[in-house]
């Protein structure tokens, strides 16, 4: 018993200290030799593998994680939209934005100029539509999602009961795709640009600028407001929205303190952790935030706000440029995707 005492005091006198590290990218845009051009969104899919969104690439490229292997998934390094119903590598894309995984293994993301929703089966690698025509609008609720209209849809999650959630965010809507009928519906939002009440019902109320959507184990969503500068909380069970961060106001402050109180500045990118909280890509301030669910408080884990490349010396004296991507796997390892810096950084405990 003494013995332990002693290590549980070892411990507490030896705070844990991260390292941050490139694992992609040169800092060069480029599509050769491991280049990146401008990385968002990305995700680890049910093989191990890192997945990212390497938008001015026009493709979603493969991080195999112990070889650090980088290869393409989907796209053939041209804009334009074409290629549903043949292989993937040979369809053309115009800037994925985010990548998602269902329980089946099948890869989506969103492509954000062609305003749609793509699907790469797991076995046969066959790429369709899963939703938009390809023009920007609004249009099509209780029909087809292949025959709507979406605007600029940014992020994309599966909700408790499998349906595909599309952050609509030019139509400030989020859209809800049922994968059994393929039908598609409004799921929350008014499409108008105003103020979003702590407890409101989704039914009804509006979101400024919903951008980025995750989901945890117990089914809660958690939801970051672009132009809205906040990040709410959605049970699933009630629809209703609960505010865990951010004042509304542009800005990065708050650090230590309550996460509502505390400023943002375009979050565009979001991940819900085990150890209790949920990391955000703060882009206009060039960090990753985090808001511990239990206390409330908010810090900054990496970034020191200043636009930049490094040095990774630690987290926070590392200057990043106007990050998108953010993925926290099961093990608490951050993965970011650090747009115009042109890399992928990981995030993780010194060993």
């Amino acid at each position: 018993m003494k013995f332990f005492v002693l290590l549980l005091l070892a411990v507490a006198a030896f705070p844990v200290e991260w390292k941050i590290e490139t694992i992609a990218g040169n800092g060069k845009p480029g599509y050769s030799a491991g280049q990146l051009n401008n990385p968002y969104g990305i995700a680890i899919g049910p093989d191990g593998a890192l997945y990212i969104c390497d938008i001015d690439n026009h493709v979603v490229r493969r991080l195999d994680l112990r070889t650090k292997q980088l290869t393409t998934v989907a796209g053939n390094a041209k804009m334009g939209y074409a290629g549903d119903g043949g292989p993937a590598v040979d369809a053309t894309l115009n800037q994925p934005y985010e990548v998602r995984f269902d329980k089946a293994g099948n890869m989506f993301f969103v492509e954000m100029k062609n305003h749609v929703v793509r699907r790469v089966d797991a076995k046969t690698k066959i790429i369709t539509t899963v939703a938009g025509t390809g023009a920007p609008g609004f249009s099509g609720d209780g029909g087809a999602a292949v025959k709507a209209q979406l605007s600029q849809p940014h992020s994309i999650q599966f909700d408790p009961e499998g349906g595909l959630l599309i952050c609509d965010i030019a139509n400030h809507r989020i859209r809800r795709v049922d994968m059994r009928t393929g039908t598609i519906s409004t799921w929350a939002g008014t499409g108008e640009k105003k103020p979003t009440p702590d407890g409101a019902s989704l039914s009804g109320t509006p979101l400024n600028g919903p951008r980025a959507i995750d989901v945890d184990p117990k089914g809660n969503l958690y939801l970051a407001l672009r132009e809205g500068n906040m990040v709410y909380r959605i049970d699933w069970k009630t629809k209703t929205l609960h505010h865990i961060a951010g004042t509304g106001a542009k800005g990065w402050s708050g650090d230590g303190g309550p996460a509502k109180q505390a400023l943002l500045n375009g979050p565009k990118g979001i991940s819900w952790s085990k150890d209790g909280g949920v990391y955000l890509a703060d882009t206009e301030s060039h960090t990753i935030r985090r808001i511990d669910l239990k206390s409330g408080t908010i810090s900054t884990p990496a970034g020191n706000g200043k636009r930049g490349d490094g040095p990774e010396t630690s987290p926070r004296d590392c200057s990043m440029a106007r990050p998108h991507g953010v993925f926290v796997d099961k093990k608490g390892v951050v993965y970011i995707g650090d747009s115009e810096a042109h890399r992928v950084r990981r995030l993780a405990i010194s060993k």
